[in-house]
């Protein structure tokens, strides 16, 4: 068997420092321009080791063969050598540099870090190592035809056209847009946004008072939830502007869409025009780091984790990502995560965060794919053949999710909560503005008592998410309290998610694991003199009685003892049963307005107590906002009345009905540097807007009418 070696490529130019390959030549030497990186990666560098300067990058014209019109990755090999001595330093090696100005350019198989090493192990590899090091010639065919290239560059890819027909259009807007990174030029940009936003009827970008832009909600113009006509007219009127020599693609397939209600990147807020900046730099970087070398691999993480740690920035970020350079970045929306989850061990984490996910972690998982879609046994082979093959699996979730949705519209970063003993009563409730009658909620919280599982159902912006956690305080007795776990249903749920089931571990072997109600079940047991509840938002989003499981008898306040557990699907040794003990209390909410969530069956149905949650403008809400935010009692009556009028004209429509009507919950925030009208028509303009454009979708006569219900004709 032949010996396996290594073989080093490293690159020659370091963050803020011009390329120093000259200097290392004459010099004799090469050297790491990091303090603190890379430094073990150097040491590991043995003496008689051959290493090559290389520098890498992408290309699209004047290129040896047919690159269908696409970017291709370049790696150029600058000077090749033999270590003479390695100084231990992680800093300086001594190198015998035998060839110069080489100046040879390999193709497909590169590698944008600092210090690569490639072993004599596989053909790929083989192949570098010889054109590098032993003169040879690269087999461009038979990379271009390799499982990760063959879709883009291969021979014979007729069926992948749908495929990849959009990607040069978007990279060319892609690089278009790019110039209007100088604020002088945005200027231009808005009137043509305003123009676009008026033809198209774009309601979120219309009376928005929007004075500067970020590049990606720019390209969400196009990459929304419309009807595809409508998505390729606005992309035509944008080549227009831009002077796009690429054709608007006939095929759409694979492009991942912004969920309408949240297609701004950035907030309305007093932050806004540092979050539209830090939106361009990223875009910047990341056009650049995909075309020209690792310098820019620093700047990437930096940038990324800015943008991501904004309000509006969440997994969406990396749709615009994608967008532009789609051979380069990784979308990372639920169905791609979830695909993911079967490969990549950070996404087993059904609760990842965003705050737990930073620009390297991107960078690191951009490496790890690199690798995997080179082998042929990988099921997929590039970035849109990954995103492409999620959405099969998974047709009926092409838009973000609304827990996602939620994240972003409430500006929450959900990082984990402060636990305080802070004691919570139902009083403290009613004080925080809650406008169920109190003997509705006594009649709630005796319910939740006695039958120890209750659901809050009812249309959106009922406050549902809202009284569910301050009940839980008030059974447990405090505030924010480590008792009380929060968790939403989905689809992809499922009774290993939930109860327990085989994950794989680290080591590479399967390891039985308890879900989030087997373990606030064990905190309860554990703990019998505490109250302990688990806040289950959209409970019929996914299948509750699969999910639930055995659970389900279970959860009977009468069978809350030991003598009636249970063995669970997936037993532990010596385990001899489960069961849920009687100081553990479920909450669920339901959104009653979506008609695509699963019925619950009758079986769960008994043994949960059911409350109905209504709109409430009434003489609480009233009281509420006249003391909060100073309106006057004219305005507020103004706005009672039309929002009530708008209820009855939803509940008056045969295809909606009661359960679609305007909940509270949207009016009860305000700015107070805003006057009534003001804030009333920018919650309107932002939030029901939108919401009525999807109640009557293909029914522009009765949105109209909507809308002339809450702002009156001609406002």
């Amino acid at each position: 068997m032949d010996e396996i070696k290594t073989y080093w490529f490293l690159g020659a130019k370091f963050k803020g420092n011009k390329d120093q390959t000259e200097n290392f030549i004459s010099s004799g030497i090469w050297q790491n321009g990091y303090d603190n990186k890379l430094l073990d990666n150097v040491k590991s560098i043995s003496v008689g080791d051959k290493v090559a300067i290389k520098s890498t990058y992408n290309q699209k014209i004047n290129l040896p063969f047919d690159n269908k019109g696409l970017f291709v990755s370049v790696m150029e090999i600058k000077a090749i050598g033999i270590v003479t001595k390695n100084h231990g330093d992680g800093k300086l090696l001594e190198v015998d540099w035998q060839q110069t100005n080489l100046n040879k350019k390999w193709y497909f198989y590169t590698y944008i870090n600092t210090i690569w090493s490639v072993k004599n192990d596989n053909w790929l590899n083989k192949q570098l190592i010889n054109f590098a090091f032993y003169d040879q010639p690269q087999d461009i065919d038979a990379f271009r035809n390799a499982p990760y290239w063959k879709s883009r560059y291969g021979d014979n890819n007729d069926n992948n056209k749908p495929l990849l027909e959009w990607i040069p259009f978007y990279e060319e807007i892609a690089d278009k847009l790019l110039s209007y990174q100088d604020k002088n030029k945005r200027l231009k940009l808005m009137t043509f946004i305003n123009q676009l936003a008026l033809e198209f009827k774009l309601s979120y970008l219309i009376d928005k008072n929007l004075h500067d832009i970020c590049p990606f909600t720019v390209l969400g113009t196009f990459n929304r939830g419309n009807a595809e006509e409508i998505r390729k007219n606005i992309a035509q009127k944008w080549a227009e502007f831009f002077d796009v020599k690429e054709p608007v693609p006939n095929s759409w397939e694979g492009i991942p869409l912004l969920n309408n209600q949240i297609s701004w990147f950035f907030t309305n807020s007093e932050n806004q025009q540092q979050e539209i900046d830090n939106l361009w730099d990223l875009y910047s970087v990341a056009l650049n780091f995909s075309n020209i070398d690792d310098n820019y691999q620093e700047d990437f993480k930096q940038k990324f984790d800015l943008a991501m740690a904004q309000p509006y920035c969440s997994w969406q970020l990396t749709n615009g990502l994608f967008w532009i350079r789609p051979n380069a970045y990784l979308v990372l929306d639920k169905v791609t995560k979830s695909y993911l989850s079967q490969y990549v061990e950070i996404f087993k984490n059904k609760n990842l965060r965003k705050s737990d996910f930073s620009g390297n972690d991107y960078l690191k998982l951009l490496d790890d794919l690199t690798v995997r879609f080179a082998d042929e046994n990988f099921p997929v082979h590039s970035y849109p053949e990954l995103y492409l093959t999620a959405l099969r699996n998974n047709e009926n979730a092409i838009l973000d999710t609304d827990y996602e949705a939620k994240e972003r519209l409430n500006n929450q970063d959900t990082t984990e909560p402060l636990i305080i003993k802070q004691p919570y009563t139902l009083d403290d409730l009613i004080n925080e503005g809650c406008f169920v009658d109190e003997q509705q909620l006594q009649a709630i919280l005796k319910s939740l008592k006695l039958k120890k599982n209750i659901i809050l159902q009812g249309p959106p912006g009922t406050g549902k998410t809202w009284l569910a956690k301050r009940l839980a305080n008030i059974i447990v007795g405090y505030k924010d309290s480590k008792n009380i776990k929060a968790i939403q249903f989905h689809p992809n749920m499922s009774y290993e998610d939930f109860i327990r089931g085989y994950r794989p571990t680290s080591d590479g072997k399967l390891s039985l694991t308890d879900g989030p109600f087997l373990e606030i079940i064990n905190q309860a047991r554990n703990d019998a003199q505490s109250n302990y509840v688990i806040v289950i938002e959209e409970i019929n989003r996914g299948n509750p009685a699969q999910i639930f499981g055995e659970m389900l008898t279970l959860l009977e306040a009468d069978k809350r003892n030991p003598n009636e557990a249970l063995e669970l699907t997936y037993q532990h040794q010596n385990e001899k049963g489960v069961f849920i003990p009687a100081n553990l209390y479920v909450i669920g909410t339901m959104n009653i307005a979506d008609r695509s969530l699963a019925m619950l069956d009758f079986a769960l149905r008994r043994r949960f107590a059911f409350y109905h949650l209504s709109p409430h403008f009434g003489e609480n809400w009233l009281n509420y906002m006249q003391e909060k935010h100073a309106f006057s009692p004219q305005q507020l009556q103004d706005i009672k009345r039309r929002i009530e009028a708008l209820n009855q004209y939803i509940s008056n429509d045969s295809s909606l009905g009661k359960a679609f009507t305007i909940g509270h919950s949207y009016f009860t925030c305000s700015n107070q540097k805003m006057t009534a009208q003001d804030w009333f028509k920018h919650i309107v303009r932002s939030e029901i807007e939108p919401l009525l454009e999807e109640y009557w979708f293909g029914e522009p006569e009765k949105f109209s009418d909507a809308m002339n219900i809450l702002l009156g004709n001609g406002q």
